[in-house]
């Protein structure tokens, strides 16, 4: 209350006291009222009776001429009575805020219980179940695969898993945003859930969902699966506005119940989904043991070129380069082997390609690069002049940042002449359109190493990109070659000599020599010298081999 409130109230008490004081009979229950209305308008400090009742004394006998003696006994119990009221008042307020306080504890209680109770329902609809989509989560999935790897002889010998992720779904996110992505995966997972409603679905994250096929009778259970799956998530969907049409690959295993567990279950089906996506997507695949074992074993192969190669496991054999016009050694192409603790002696096509995936391609290459110009450092020199290393060159090492430092630091540490390198590179590779790659083999042309195609013919090489090219000369692919074997009047032979001729007159116009891989036979060999090809490679040439054997080096 302001203070023209409180004197207002104030007022119109003490004029009800005062009143009560003349009024006959005397009513006591007046202060009552008064002492209680004290209370109900707040007015209940610790001063405040005391205080209240010492300025209704003065106010009741200055300001309306009471003469204390003649209302003495009445103004003693009336204002008792006021005290009496004020103080009932005040207990019975106590009593009741401390009755709505603890209500109001036990409903806070309450509340804090049941929301208490909610949260833990939540991170249970959370803990189980995905929140974008409301599929059962990895682990529900888990959980259930668990549970039915552990009833064999229940009804339950045998289980399947259909491992499915979505075709080129980064481009959705990509291109459209990842709400629209989002979108997608959840009208993904509604039509799997209708077309698959009797087997568990769960999305493990991402793109990647999961179907268990419990109790099948064999593999072609879980590949009915499969097929409705790709079926479903196949079917055009309107997400967002946008009509979107999207394809999956399936990784399926099936097998029975006994000695399996979910791990191995689940990498199997992981595995065997890569096989489907590298197949092409819009697919599925059985798992294949037997594959499988020659995956893992490719992959531990892949796993040791960076021991072996601190070993020094790996070495050098070579192949000769063979002038067809005096049968002179023109050059030697040095060819990596692996002398593997285990598996005796490997060739490249062992382990040149999970070099190049895993991207080691580029430290075994560097390698091969510094040992086999330290080797040719050594090699004599003829009435012609040394022989020249020929090292092929991997993409990744034609792409990587530092190429022709590199080089130059390895020629510069061996004291090889860069006339005495030459670099081979695929013909696929060097009609890149990246711009970097080919100013790096400018400046190394310019430096003074030799550049050739290797395989070409393989490429589809564009003939007008070749005339701008730094090389100087082609490795012919011998595929081109193995016509020549047959005798001179078929066919075949015939039409491979005449591409053959082509491409030693296209190379030889724009200044190149031409070396045909791949010759087996000295009348292979004649046929190439008499259409004007300047070098031969193959067995018929010499076998790889160590270099001493073809430079009369001892060994």
């Amino acid at each position: 209350m302001t203070q023209a409130q409180l004197e207002a109230l104030l007022q119109q008490l003490t004029e009800r006291l005062a009143a009560a004081l003349r009024t006959e009979p005397f009513d006591l229950r007046v202060g009552q009222q008064v002492g209680a209305e004290l209370v109900q308008a707040h007015i209940a400090s610790a001063e405040a009776l005391g205080r209240t009742i010492e300025v209704i004394q003065l106010r009741l006998i200055r300001d309306l001429g009471l003469v204390a003696d003649e209302v003495e006994d009445r103004m003693a119990r009336l204002l008792a009575t006021v005290a009496t009221g004020y103080a009932r008042a005040l207990r019975d307020r106590t009593l009741d805020e401390q009755e709505a306080i603890r209500r109001a504890a036990m409903m806070a209680r309450a509340q804090a219980e049941r929301a208490l109770r909610d949260s833990e329902a939540r991170f249970r609809h959370q803990a189980t179940h995905d929140p974008l989509t409301g599929l059962p989560n990895r682990a529900l999935f888990t959980e259930r695969l668990t549970a039915a790897l552990g009833e064999p002889g229940r009804g339950a010998d045998r289980v399947g898993v259909c491992f499915l992720d979505l075709d080129r779904f980064k481009v959705v996110n990509d291109t459209l945003g990842h709400q629209v992505g989002d979108s997608l995966l959840v009208s993904v997972a509604q039509r799997l859930r209708q077309a698959l409603g009797e087997h568990l679905v769960a999305r493990l994250g991402g793109d990647e969902f999961v179907i268990l096929v419990e109790r099948t009778g064999c593999t072609e259970d879980a590949v009915k699966v499969a097929e409705a799956a790709l079926t479903a998530v196949s079917e055009p969907a309107l997400v967002d506005g946008h009509e979107l049409t999207v394809s999956a690959s399936i990784g399926i295993v099936e097998r029975p119940v006994v000695g399996t567990t979910p791990m191995e279950l689940m990498r199997a089906a992981d595995s065997t989904l890569h096989w489907a996506k590298a197949a092409g997507g819009a697919r599925w695949s059985i798992f294949d043991a037997d594959r499988n074992r020659r995956e893992l074993a490719r992959y531990a192969l892949s796993a040791a070129i960076p021991a072996a190669l601190d070993r020094g496991e790996f070495y050098l054999d070579y192949q000769p380069l063979t002038s067809l016009r005096d049968g002179r050694v023109l050059g030697l192409e040095a060819l990596v082997r692996w002398r593997h603790p285990e598996r005796g002696v490997l060739r490249p096509d062992s382990f040149i390609g999970l070099a190049e995936e895993t991207g080691l391609i580029v430290r075994l290459g560097s390698w091969v690069l510094a040992e086999a110009c330290r080797e040719a450092r050594r090699w004599p020199a003829g009435r012609d002049g040394a022989p020249f290393v020929s090292v092929n060159l991997a993409v990744r090492q034609l792409h990587r940042p530092g190429l022709v430092q590199e080089v130059q630091g390895v020629l510069g540490q061996t004291g090889l002449p860069p006339e005495r390198l030459q670099l081979e590179i695929t013909e696929s590779t060097m009609m890149s359109t990246v711009e970097e790659p080919v100013r790096a083999l400018r400046v190394l042309n310019d430096l003074g190493v030799r550049l050739a195609i290797d395989d070409f013919g393989t490429g589809y090489c564009n003939l007008a990109y070749l005339r701008d090219l730094p090389v100087t000369e082609l490795k012919v692919a011998g595929e081109f070659v193995a016509g020549l074997r047959a005798p001179a009047d078929d066919p075949r032979s015939r039409t491979d000599e005449r591409i053959l001729a082509s491409l030693v007159s296209l190379a030889h116009a724009l200044d190149l020599t031409v070396t045909v891989e791949g010759v087996e036979t000295g009348d292979q060999a004649d046929r190439l010298r008499a259409i004007g090809c300047d070098a031969g490679q193959g067995w018929h040439f010499g076998r790889p081999a160590p270099a001493a054997q073809f430079l009369n080096l001892p060994a």
